[in-house]
């Protein structure tokens, strides 16, 4: 690899650690699983190591987690709460353990100590403590800085509210949910129709980081504390010579410690404890996503000392992601709401990554055929970033002549109806496009279409999940998302687990969607193309929705990011009959169709922005909201057109281009000149 070669891919991995740095730590929704960002940070690390001069403040691996949110006061930690270097083989622990060995051997040291511990996957939190009360706990956040969640960390049972003795001390811990209570919450946010967490990880998170206490009591969250940050341990003023001395003086002062599972100087020891804590992964009542090796000395830490970010005396091993074989059983072919049918594996049950997983994607057709997948194969499966269940591939040398090549039915499992191969609008291959069915009338369809519809992000009707939607089809009580409008209650009450306290509410909720707005409504139609953000748009545009039943294609190409197969699809929705019919028996019954109108400025009409990099004051999303309010326009790249770019931290390739091109590039402070902040 040329220096210039290197460059470019320095920028593109800064570029894209800060994005997803910024989706894992201030927003809980990753996108790529632990183990991809792990590799992408390791090769920037590796890059800027053997590039010297390439290497910036500003880089990601100079950096410690997320930053703290404006949503919280801010802490100052009183003492940094860093992160570890992570290694990914036995070699590297190996290598490890014999450098630091060697290292603290030419200072005289003969004998080093270390400790193994479990990496919990949560969030890390410091609690502080006066005269052995509680009085303040915060996120990690930047590291030096966090978030103050103490009105939230009290609702957790295991943290102590008063310790056994009036110490004032800081400790260091990792907040989690046990892996019952987010299976116990998915069930419930599948039953209310609503997105799932990803994972307990951005669970706990989510849970930890709410603004009011009540709903983090209800999330069921614990903490191990792995730490001694500051302070005295004991009331006669002792001071503890090793990690593992201060880990059972916090277990008697009344909190959750961490375990440790080997205290030893032998290498072989280590890695032992290591492969033993990855094999019973499964069998945790937590996640956990590595193993902590430590120096166990607290004087031969501080002769190692730090590194910018990280200590020289300890590291994480993290697991790979973990994969599993199974039997596949069948596979099924599922009809969602938009008609395209989607094969579903059926699989021999399988824990993997904490759950049991019985059921995994298989996306398409070209899917099935490219990696030869049939029926009674056995196959390998994952979790896609630790989330989706996914067949990775088969094992065709384990078959025996029973396994069978799976064809696409020729009409709808649902209704019988005709399908279609739905590719030619972008031009993809037949075999790859999707399969769809064509008939409006189809009931599973129809069921998904409801439920939709009253899910949390379009019409939020609470407690009209999955189940509730197919109990009332089923009865006759709707066969559209109008007869939801005129319910009774007796007829919900009678109703197979229902009765009379869950049909009042579920009518309460239906009541309380009616006036949710225009575009909201917008959204919860389900109209193909148009998701959450271009509903709102094009709502607030035009007023509601009964003005777009007079729209033409290019006053609807006005609206900003509405392209042509967008407006098209549009189009053709209102142009159906039923469509009117629908939204005159919604208007009937009380729904809200209006939206509020948008005022837009025109103070930077004209002007084309392109941000680029992190932004510390505001998100992306929030000043791309704050410019168009302007007037602006904000692109995704960079051009001779581009009036300005903002350049955040770890700004890319875009601000090259932008230098190249001569386009002036204003930092986050003058931006917020711009925009008056």
């Amino acid at each position: 690899m040329t220096k210039t070669e290197a460059e470019k891919r320095i920028n593109e991995l800064r570029k894209a650690i800060a994005y997803h740095s910024d989706l894992y730590y201030n927003n809980d929704a990753p996108v790529i699983s632990d183990y991809e960002y792990d590799m992408l940070y390791k090769e920037l690390s590796e890059l800027e190591a053997q590039y010297p001069d390439l290497d910036r403040e500003a880089s990601p691996t100079h950096r410690v987690g997320g930053n703290a949110s404006e949503k919280f006061k801010k802490v100052r930690h009183p003492v940094k709460m860093g992160s570890l270097s992570d290694v990914f083989s036995f070699e590297e622990i190996t290598a490890f353990v014999e450098k630091t060995k060697s290292a603290l051997a030419e200072m005289g040291e003969k004998t080093v100590e270390f400790t193994v511990e479990p990496k919990i996957d949560g969030l890390s939190v410091g609690l502080t403590y006066e005269n052995g009360s509680f009085v303040l706990g915060a996120t990690r956040g930047g590291g030096e800085e966090g978030e103050d969640v103490t009105a939230n960390l009290m609702t957790v049972r295991s943290i102590p509210k008063s310790l056994s003795s009036p110490l004032s001390i800081t400790v260091r811990g990792e907040v989690y949910m046990p892996k019952s209570e987010f299976e116990r919450l998915n069930r419930e946010k599948e039953e209310a129709g609503e997105k799932l967490w990803a994972n307990p990880r951005n669970a706990a998170a989510g849970s930890l980081r709410q603004l009011d206490s009540a709903v983090t009591a209800k999330r069921g969250l614990d903490i191990f504390v792995f730490n001694h940050q500051t302070g005295e341990l004991w009331e006669d003023g002792k001071v503890p010579q090793t990690h593992s001395e201060t880990i059972h003086r916090m277990g008697e002062l009344g909190f959750s410690v961490i375990d440790l599972l080997a205290v030893t100087e032998d290498c072989g020891e280590i890695l032992w404890a290591v492969q033993r804590l990855g094999e019973a992964r499964d069998s945790l009542p937590n996640d956990i996503d590595g193993a902590v090796i430590k120096v166990n000395s607290l004087r031969q830490r501080e002769l190692l000392g730090e590194t910018t970010n990280t200590p020289k005396w300890a590291i994480a091993y993290k697991y790979p992601p973990e994969e599993k074989e199974t039997k596949l059983l069948d596979i099924t072919v599922q009809v969602g709401r938009t008609g395209v049918l989607t094969p579903t594996a059926e699989l021999a049950p399988v824990r993997l990554a904490g759950t049991s997983v019985s059921r995994a994607t298989l996306h398409n057709i070209d899917i099935i055929r490219s990696r030869d997948i049939r029926i009674g194969d056995t196959v390998v499966v994952r979790k896609a970033g630790d989330i989706i269940p996914e067949v990775v591939r088969s094992l065709p040398e384990k078959r025996d002549g029973t396994q069978i090549p799976f064809s696409f039915p020729e009409c709808c499992p649902s209704c019988g109806g005709h399908l279609v191969f739905d590719s030619a609008e972008d031009g993809e291959d037949i075999e790859a496009g999707a399969i769809r069915c064509i008939n409006a009338a189809c009931p599973a369809q129809l069921e998904r279409r409801i439920t939709h519809f009253a899910s949390k992000n379009a019409m939020g009707i609470d407690g009209m999940g999955p189940r509730t939607v197919k109990l009332l089809m089923e009865a006759g009580l709707i066969s559209d998302v109008s007869d939801l409008y005129t319910l009774k209650k007796e007829d919900i009450a009678s109703l197979e687990g229902m009765g009379e306290l869950s049909a009042t509410n579920l009518l309460s909720a239906i009541e309380a969607s009616k006036s949710r707005g225009g575009a909201k409504l917008l959204f919860a139609l389900g109209v193909r193309h148009i998701g959450e953000a271009a509903s709102e748009a094009i709502a607030s545009h035009f007023g509601g929705i009964y003005p777009l039943f007079d729209a033409t294609k290019e006053e609807l190409l006005q609206v900003e990011d509405v392209g042509d197969v967008m407006a098209d699809t549009l189009l053709s929705f209102l142009a159906l009959p039923e469509t009117r019919a629908l939204m005159d028996r919604l208007r009937a019954s009380g729904v809200v169709t209006e939206a509020e109108k948008a005022e837009i400025s025109t103070d930077l009409l004209g002007k084309t922005f392109v941000l680029t990099g992190t932004l510390t004051s505001f998100t992306r999303s929030e000043a791309t909201l704050l410019l168009k309010a302007k007037g602006a326009k904000v692109a995704g790249s960079v051009s001779k057109k581009t009036s300005y770019v903002v350049a955040g931290e770890a700004a890319g390739s875009k601000l090259d281009k932008a230098n190249e091109l001569g386009v002036p590039v204003l930092t986050e402070e003058q931006l917020k000149e711009i925009l008056g902040i």
